[in-house]
């Protein structure tokens, strides 16, 4: 067997290295989630706008690997607003998912850990920060108070247990006021306000026995049964066709405004996003872009990651040789590059690409863009 060589050792070296540190700071946030008896002092705050429900501010999500840190959320701000709904776009791996799952304090440890930032979330006895909230509080808030779909619903259906049972124990487990006799009434109750025609029939199914459209349905179902304040939508409709994808967000807007919610929307469809979100932020390799209501970021994008996600989308009663898309690929998050991002794919970059990271700055009331193109109130 060959020798290893200097360098094959000296990479060995520096993983071990690696992984000796990320053990240490593995455990100091892990002995700091499993902390008893946490008194509610350390996680109540105050919202900065009481018209918002969360209002997540620089936030930073690590995934703590034997080749380096994973930035996949670095320092990211997002406001949403009481009954509103708000979309997270981006391409995939830009980091959309694990800020969801940093919301409901889901990210697998120890590797992944949140490691700074505020996520305050406008509780009716007062606002919290989620990201000082001990699980056993989450664990109150988790269904009840903030729900999510999930990607991908028959993963996130257990496959040994009926749909009824498992939509019983969501609300068995939240809400105490509902009778033992009329926890199924509710649950049926729920399958037909998503659609489903013959509802007694699916409580008694198992999730294989579903299409991909009522599974979908289901989860829906399963995350409005607690009537909760905020609803997190993964991807709602990837796995489903065209004329189900129409029926499911249909279903979402009537839903979020017969129980008041408000929705946190993410996707990569833009044709989604338009039909959809009050407001849109843009997301690229960890941070935001680009942020405004829908009708600004449509009508008028400003960062040039938002500019070619909108040239890639397919116009209808257009014919083109081939469809856009956008050059390069997304930085490694282990190595992020000192400048912005974007420069290396952007067809506008310039020097002035390579002075430091661009923040966000103001170019309108409501739209935000974080590029060296723009300076503070230039449109």
């Amino acid at each position: 067997m060959a020798r290893k060589t200097a360098e094959q050792r000296e990479a060995v070296k520096k993983m071990r290295e690696i992984a000796k540190s990320n053990k240490a700071v593995m455990k100091k946030y892990e002995t700091e989630k499993k902390r008893k008896n946490v008194p509610a002092s350390e996680y109540q705050t105050t919202m900065k706008n009481p018209n918002n429900i969360l209002e997540i501010d620089n936030l930073h999500t690590y995934f703590y690997t034997d080749m380096g840190i994973v930035r996949s959320v670095n320092g990211v701000n997002i406001e949403i607003p009481q009954g509103k709904t708000v979309a997270l776009v981006g391409e995939s791996g830009c980091g959309k998912s694990v800020t969801s799952l940093s919301i409901m304090k889901l990210v697998r440890g120890p590797s992944g850990q949140i490691t700074n930032g505020e996520i305050r979330y406008n509780r009716p006895g007062g606002a919290i920060d989620i990201v000082k909230t001990p699980i056993k509080e989450m664990q109150t808030i988790r269904g009840n108070e903030i729900s999510m779909i999930f990607q991908e619903p028959m993963t996130s259906l257990n496959p040994v247990f009926r749909i009824g049972a498992q939509i019983d124990e969501a609300i068995k487990l939240h809400r105490p006021d509902v009778k033992k006799d009329d926890v199924k009434k509710q649950t049926i109750k729920m399958l037909e306000l998503v659609g489903i025609a013959r509802a007694e029939g699916v409580y008694s199914c198992f999730p294989h026995e579903l299409s991909g459209g009522m599974r979908q349905r289901v989860m829906i179902a399963m995350s409005l049964c607690c009537n909760p304040k905020m609803i997190i939508a993964d991807e709602p409709t990837t796995a489903l066709d065209v004329t189900i994808q129409a029926q499911v967000l249909e279903l979402l807007r009537d839903l979020k405004d017969k129980i008041d919610a408000s929705i946190l929307l993410i996707t990569h469809d833009l044709g989604v996003v338009a039909e959809m979100a009050d407001y849109v932020v843009v997301m690229y390799a960890g941070r935001i872009v680009e942020q405004g209501t829908s009708h600004e970021v449509f009508l008028n994008p400003k960062h040039p990651y938002t500019i070619g996600l909108i040239k890639s989308k397919p116009v209808v009663n257009q014919v083109v040789d081939r469809l856009y898309s956008i050059p390069g690929s997304v930085p490694n998050p282990v190595h992020l590059p000192n400048h912005c991002y974007f420069k290396d794919r952007c067809d506008k970059a310039d020097g002035r690409c390579n002075s430091g990271i661009p923040e966000l700055r103001n170019i309108d009331d409501e739209h935000k863009v974080a590029c060296h193109l723009y300076k503070e109130g230039n449109k």
